[in-house]
């Protein structure tokens, strides 16, 4: 596949697709389309490894392998054994399919998943004489199969895990939000990357992290361990390690940085300290075990304050949630005249909780909750 120009489709969180779109443009990615749940583009692998490497609000890299019509089971069997899986799925290796459907006459996902693995594998074992094992936990290539108005796309999974999953956190803590939220609430804020920036709500750290490579250009791809295109049977070892050294020495934090974490329980202080030193970044966030209402904010301070706090919906009494974000609001209005706050919320009487003049909206998802980020000016 080395230098052969192909179509990849890189997936995101509902609502994300402009800022997804805004980082590919930025990456040089070629000939770029938005559509509704990620970006295409036409390119070539090395572009899927940078796509991978780099991009901060992406989930997956997909590599468009064929698209076909299928109405029905058989149909969808026979133009998928039409692929030379031979180049996909080497002896030895293992697979799953993974398949989603819409507005489709084939409507049940795990049935189209089973007919495409039918067709892969009695391919193979015709070509090669062995029968491919499926790995539904941990498999060498990911099958992508999408089905829209009888229309089939079949893909293979450039990325492996999931893009949100960087490599550095260690420490879970109680619903953490994704890396890929993460970024998208710190793009969607406005921060500038040089100004101040304190998470009274830090959790785990996530927010920090991100702050921290989004300012030091630190690509968030740079602690995974490992991609779904280093197993692909050509995969240049060399060309890759080349491009993640290059990355590498890009990265620098700026000294002068002050990203500040406050956090009430002491467990969760000890395990984002741990997500911390696992980035490489202990010594460029300030942690401080205590409470948001009380944390000492600068007046003067031309800042930013971005943060993720309970919801109630999966943590903490609703009740207490709110004299919280009440007690918090007051501190806010009265030290932290000018600063721009950006809070995310499932609910958004939580920002008048806390007090938040009217600002831009937007619509996010948080896991599987429906939310929203304030971003304002106090």
């Amino acid at each position: 596949m080395i230098g052969t120009r192909t179509t990849f489709f890189v997936t995101c969180a509902s609502g994300i697709e402009p800022l997804l779109h805004a980082e590919c443009k930025e990456l040089e990615l070629p000939k770029l389309e938005r559509q509704v749940g990620g970006v295409r583009f036409e390119g070539t692998i090395q572009d899927a490894w940078r796509a991978n490497l780099w991009l901060r609000t992406a989930i997956r890299v997909l590599l468009r392998l064929v698209r076909f019509e299928a109405a029905n089971g058989d149909e969808l069997y026979l133009r998928a054994g039409e692929v030379d899986w031979t180049q996909w799925v080497p002896p030895g290796a293992t697979f799953v399919v993974d398949a989603q459907t819409n507005q489709s006459a084939l409507d049940h996902s795990q049935f189209i998943a089973q007919r495409v693995k039918d067709a892969i594998v009695d391919q193979l074992r015709a070509k090669t004489g062995t029968r491919p094992s499926v790995d539904k936990e941990a498999p060498d290539v990911v099958v992508h199969v999408h089905l829209f108005k009888d229309r089939c796309t079949l893909s293979i999974d450039t990325s492996g895990e999931s893009l949100h999953k960087r490599g550095w956190r260690r420490f879970q803590g109680r619903a953490p939000l994704a890396e890929t939220t993460a970024a998208a609430v710190l793009q969607l804020s406005g921060w500038d990357r040089r100004s101040p920036l304190v998470d009274p709500f830090c959790g785990s750290g996530t927010l920090l992290v991100e702050a921290a490579m989004l300012a030091g250009r630190v690509a968030p791809g740079l602690s995974r361990t490992t991609f779904g295109f280093e197993r692909f049977i050509d995969h240049d070892v060399a060309g890759w390690r080349k491009m993640r050294d290059a990355a590498r020495a890009l990265a620098a934090v700026p000294k002068k940085l002050q990203l500040v974490g406050v956090e009430r329980d002491e467990k969760t202080v000890e395990g984002a300290l741990t997500n911390l030193e696992s980035a490489g970044l202990a010594d460029k966030v300030e942690l401080r075990l205590g409470r948001a209402e009380d944390y000492d904010y600068r007046r003067g301070w031309n800042a930013w304050i971005v943060t993720n706090p309970p919801y109630g919906e999966r943590i903490g009494d609703a009740r207490e949630i709110e004299r919280t974000l009440r007690a918090w609001g007051a501190r806010l209005a009265e030290r932290c005249q000018g600063w721009t706050v950006a809070m995310l919320a499932d609910d958004a009487k939580l920002f008048d909780f806390a007090r938040l003049p009217k600002g831009e909206t937007h619509a996010l998802k948080n896991g599987g909750l429906d939310c929203l980020l304030r971003v304002a000016k106090l």
